[in-house]
């Protein structure tokens, strides 16, 4: 299957558990995306004890996710992408919506 996740926020609890859910969908052997949108950009930032949000997006990558971040939502945050999460635009996740057999936003 092609899930495309949709992460919007910036709540630790609510990011690492859509990045758990990522993780273990790679490992089934789904073709995992996800798109961080408004405040999910800042999910790099996030690690509030027992909610390692940078840990899980590394372990997102290494199961084979792919992560993206809206551009436009880094630059009002005075962010730039990463090697982790590169600049996306709405083009492509408009993209990610698309190819995605199920959509899940968090």
């Amino acid at each position: 299957m092609k899930l495309g996740l949709v992460i919007y926020s910036n709540d630790a609890e609510t990011v690492w558990n859509a990045l758990r859910f990522g993780v273990f969908a790679c490992k089934k052997g789904d073709q995992v995306r996800a798109f961080l949108l408004g405040r999910g950009v800042e999910a790099e930032r996030l690690g509030a004890e027992p909610f390692d949000v940078p840990a899980q997006l590394r372990a997102f990558v290494d199961a084979g996710g792919e992560l993206l971040a809206c551009g436009t939502c880094l630059k009002v945050r005075d962010q730039g992408g990463s090697e982790t999460c590169p600049i996306s635009t709405m083009q492509d996740l408009y993209e990610l919506i698309d190819a995605s057999d199920r959509v899940l936003t968090f």
